[in-house]
């Protein structure tokens, strides 16, 4: 089973919560209310983000964090990478070599590439906004048609 590990899943969610609010500078404790994510995990997210350039950070009495740019151009590849580091299943992929003991007699060496690339790609197309966006959204009620019988009217 692939799976990110829960400080990525934290990170999109406190980057959900910032992306509900494009422009603005957020605190640590007001994103960390937002989110339901403890403070000092997300002080620990914050400086991450902000190194990698997914945020940006403001100094000073009105400081705090906002976007570095609009949720629509931040891929989940990319908040991933910040915080996983290079996306791939396998070690052996993409060049890499002396992770392995016996890379040099391996079939499959090179053959995950394909696999990773499309991951990777996957991943890219995915965006902030996109994460951000509501599942489902319910409609208003229709309004009972004029001829038909009121609400628990029996027939």
């Amino acid at each position: 089973m692939i799976r990110l590990n829960r400080l990525t899943d934290y990170a999109v969610v406190v980057l959900m919560r910032m992306a509900d609010a494009p422009g603005e500078v957020l605190t640590a404790p007001q994103l960390a209310d937002r989110s339901a994510v403890p403070l000092p995990t997300v002080a620990k997210l914050l400086k991450i983000l902000a190194r990698d350039g997914i945020v940006v950070s403001h100094r000073g009495a009105s400081g705090g964090y906002r976007l570095s740019r609009a949720p629509e151009d931040v891929s989940v590849a990319e908040i991933i990478r910040a915080l996983e580091g290079p996306i791939s299943l396998t070690s052996c992929v993409d060049g890499a070599t002396g992770n392995c003991d016996v890379e040099s007699l391996c079939p499959m060496r090179g053959n995950w590439d394909k696999v990773n690339a499309a991951i990777r790609d996957a991943l890219e197309s995915v965006t902030l906004a996109e994460m951000a966006a509501p599942l489902f959204v319910i409609p208003p009620a229709d309004p009972a048609p004029k001829d038909a019988p009121p609400a628990g009217a029996v027939s």
